[in-house]
């Protein structure tokens, strides 16, 4: 077999699916990842994300995840917006939705495609081949890095000289060794503008994390109260955040997506919180069938929507806290008086507190009624 032949092939493929970007490393190309992994987890900035303390060793080497790997192939979709995300954040009653939840699931989209390539692979030279979609141990930002597709900035997340910070990853895992690209420089020189914009000072230096601060991870990954010092930052973004990656000047070079399912959709580009605060169970799983938004439960949003309720500074939106007191859900609940807390002056909400107490006196509802007023 012509390997480079076959790489060649495997490229166009690729392509051909609709993916912009596409390199290919060896496993053993991210040795170093492993050590920046490992000083993330012991200084305990993964937070509650213990799955990635569980899995460390597989996800710091592509060899123990799979023994057989010689050649990871990158594959990179673009998603990028068709307008500014940060616009959305002067709208104070309306909710900012991350840029790559606006529509469908990019897992569900881009694991077949990667499939139909992997089964030719297979089917064409016998090739053993392992499909991730941020689905296992794989440390997809190194690996991209290292294939040439782009590199970590500031923010640790990936940028790329062609599409800036809009590029989903996935990667194919095969036994046959292929050529290999040349691994991207970094291109961030001194500009800080990442780090600078972050409204919870999330980055304890350049290149490192901290997501116990991360806005991103305490609206999707965190699952109790949010922390009260953290709470006025997170302004009215109730799912994930693109602060750091909107104002990336590589971005100038961006484009909008080609994939139609990555367009965002009309009723996610700024959805008014005052109905996202009274969707049930069953809404909420009809509102957001196919988006990412779905995997972390109608009680975990309505927690951020309250948050975003509270720093509205619209008192129309006092009542909708007001209604979501009876919440079934505890941290609903508490969310709720600390929104009901910033939208009523002093006196109307004393009078609301002896009035009326939560249904339920679970720790955080309490802990919230006791600290507000």
């Amino acid at each position: 077999m012509d390997r480079g032949k076959f790489k060649t092939e495997i490229v166009s493929r690729l392509e051909a699916e609709g993916f912009e970007a596409v390199g290919i490393t060896s496993p053993s190309e991210i040795s170093a990842a492993g050590g920046r992994l490992k000083a993330f987890l012991d200084a305990g900035r993964h937070g509650e994300m213990a799955w990635m303390e569980t899995n460390a060793d597989r996800r710091a080497d592509p060899h123990v995840l799979w023994p057989q790997a010689r050649s990871v192939i990158v594959a990179a979709m673009n998603y990028g917006p068709a307008h500014d995300p940060l616009d959305v954040l002067e709208r104070r009653s309306q909710g900012a939705v991350s840029v790559y939840a606006q529509n469908r699931d990019y897992h569900d989209v881009m694991k077949g495609k990667l499939k139909q390539v992997a089964g030719w692979m297979h089917r064409t030279a016998a090739a053993q081949v392992k499909v991730f979609v941020d689905t296992a141990p794989v440390l997809e930002k190194p690996l991209a890095e290292a294939a040439g597709i782009g590199w970590q900035g500031k923010h640790t997340n990936l940028v790329s000289k062609g599409f800036g910070s809009w590029l989903f990853l996935g990667s194919i895992f095969s036994d046959i060794a292929l050529p290999l690209d040349t691994r991207e420089d970094d291109h961030c020189g001194s500009c800080r503008a990442c780090l600078d914009i972050c409204p919870t000072n999330a980055f304890p230096a350049p290149y490192q994390l901290d997501a116990r601060r991360c806005i991103s991870y305490l609206t999707i990954e965190h699952k109790g109260a949010i922390p009260r010092a953290l709470r006025p930052a997170i302004g009215n973004r109730i799912y994930g955040c693109d602060d750091c990656l909107a104002v990336c000047p590589w971005n100038k070079f961006a484009q909008r997506a080609h994939e139609a399912r990555f367009h965002g959709r009309a009723d996610l580009a700024a959805p008014g919180l005052a109905d996202l605060a009274r969707l049930d169970d069953a809404a909420f799983r009809q509102r957001f069938s196919g988006s990412p938004v779905k995997r972390i439960g109608r009680n975990r949003f309505v927690r951020n929507v309250m948050i975003a309720a509270g720093n509205s500074g619209d008192a129309d939106l006092a009542p909708v806290a007001v209604e979501r007191l009876d919440d079934e859900a505890a941290p609903v609940r508490a969310m709720a008086v600390w929104a009901m807390r910033q939208l009523s002056d002093h006196s109307g909400f004393s009078r609301l507190k002896a009035a009326r107490l939560p249904m339920e006196t679970a720790d955080e509802v309490r802990e919230e009624w006791l600290n507000e007023g």
